[in-house]
């Protein structure tokens, strides 16, 4: 997974070309830490399909405002630098999470 900060968000997400998965997440965000591993394993399923990426967001708050991240976790697709479908908060599930990355990958 690409470790993304308010650098490499630029190229990584919005110039990407294809579909890339950006989870946001924090710290002290203990719902986040638990999806974590299951992200990670999707990451390698799905890796060559999808870009995976993470964004600590207590490294980049406004980067994630401006992409309207109000409550963590958050998951966002995106295709070729524009959002196409995100799961946040109680909506991101491990399972809702893998159910929407096969419908892209």
């Amino acid at each position: 997974m690409v470790e993304l900060d308010r650098k490499n968000f630029e190229e990584e997400v919005k110039n990407a070309e294809g579909y890339v998965l950006v989870d946001y997440w924090g710290p002290t965000c203990e719902p986040c830490k638990a999806l974590m591993p299951h992200v990670e394993a999707l990451a390698e399923e799905y890796g060559d399909k999808i870009k995976f990426c993470s964004l600590d967001i207590t490294k980049a708050r406004r980067l994630a405002i401006g992409q309207k991240v109000m409550g963590l976790p958050a998951i966002i697709i995106y295709k070729d630098g524009e959002e196409v479908e995100r799961l946040a908060e109680s909506e991101a599930t491990a399972s809702a999470v893998e159910e929407m990355v096969k419908k892209y990958a």
